[in-house]
């Protein structure tokens, strides 16, 4: 299976009919001015200097905002940009986001033409009420009847869905979930809750009309969530906003992120959540002799078993009392988790000897 690249172009709040009370695309982006066909030229320029393996799979995507309901002129100009490129045969396909009322079958069909082959989204959830406090403009039906139409014009479909929205509660987001996989995307991303300067959630925020989510109840639900849909077979493609000079820490001097569970490597803390839970698991079976194990499991794990700053293996050892040794085999699944015993503590060793001598 080839490598995919992501060749990200953002076109921040272009064809927003209004702003979420959450939202201000500029800064989620950190771009501030709009896009033109030199932009996007030079940005997949940038990007093909870089991959110079021409065995990746590579796809142009326009991030932010909602594309089809930026000016059709303006449209085809940024998509005709970008499909000369796989005229060439220097990229494979391009992807767009944007809202489910901006969907209908002429604008698929166009799509088509220059090769658009996936759609994602931004649903956020499928609770009425919680679109209408966000300012959402849109229902839960338009997003049924816009991935409908997705899939059966044969795009692949993809979802954007929120935690931590005002108002919503961990069943509304665990049925937001159950709602989207009955539409049958190939992929979702989900995003946290931020509060972002200069929105109408910073005005709430700072009234003490809305509490964002803490850290540990962001990774706990995104968690849930992410094992939700892997069972269902769709892939979780991101968790969190993508970092960048704007979207950081809230005690950095130059975020625009106010208050929220923000992380630099959010993902990584649900991972290693997902793996310590499995770990828990496996060790209680451990015979309490034990002091001593050997876990094994595939490389590409591996920061996930050692956990953000090496927690998960510091927690094991304080709850258990037992030291570690991680071995890495390519061949495992990176579901497959051998754990074994090296040592065993000296008492219970030499009661064990004393018995075999007995015997």
């Amino acid at each position: 299976m080839k490598k995919q690249y992501i060749i990200p172009i953002f076109v921040p709040h272009l064809g927003c009919p209004n702003e979420c009370t959450f939202c201000n695309q500029r800064k989620i982006s950190g771009q501030f001015k709009d896009v033109t066909e030199e932009d996007v030229k030079n940005t997949i320029e940038s990007y093909l200097d870089l991959l110079k393996d021409t065995k990746t799979y590579k796809e142009v995507a326009f991030f932010g905002g909602s594309f089809t309901g930026i000016d059709i002129e303006m449209q085809n100009r940024l998509l005709k940009t970008a499909y000369s490129y796989i005229q060439s045969k220097q990229i494979d396909a391009i992807r767009i986001s944007t809202r489910p009322d901006y969907i209908d079958k002429q604008t698929l069909k166009r799509l088509k033409k220059f090769k658009v082959k996936t759609i994602e989204l931004g649903v956020q959830s499928t609770n009425d009420y919680i679109l209408s406090k966000c300012k959402r403009g849109h229902t839960y039906d338009d997003v049924k009847h816009a991935s409908r139409l997705i899939r059966w014009h044969g795009f692949k479909l993809g979802h954007q869905m929120m935690v931590g929205l005002p108002e919503s509660t961990r069943l509304d987001e665990l049925n937001t979930a159950r709602n989207l996989a009955k539409l049958k995307p190939k992929m979702v991303r989900i995003y946290p809750v931020l509060v972002i300067r200069d929105t109408e959630l910073e005005h709430d925020y700072l009234n003490g009309e809305f509490e964002p989510l803490e850290i540990n109840q962001a990774v706990e639900i995104c968690k849930e969530l992410s094992q939700f849909f892997e069972k269902k077979r769709i892939k979780v493609i991101r968790i969190g906003l993508q970092n960048t000079d704007t979207i950081l820490s809230p005690d950095k001097k130059n975020s625009e992120v106010v208050a929220g569970p923000y992380h630099d490597n959010f993902r990584q803390l649900v991972d290693s959540s997902y793996y310590y839970d499995l770990l828990n698991e496996k060790i209680k079976k451990i015979n309490a002799k034990a002091k001593e194990i050997e876990i094994t499991v595939n490389p590409q794990i591996v920061d996930s078993i050692v956990g953000y700053k090496k927690q998960n293996l510091q927690k094991i050892k304080e709850n258990y009392n037992l030291d570690i040794q991680l071995k890495l085999n390519p061949k495992y699944s990176k579901k497959k988790i051998d754990i074994k015993t090296v040592k065993i503590y000296k008492e219970f060793a030499d009661d064990d000897e004393n018995v075999s001598k007995r015997k």
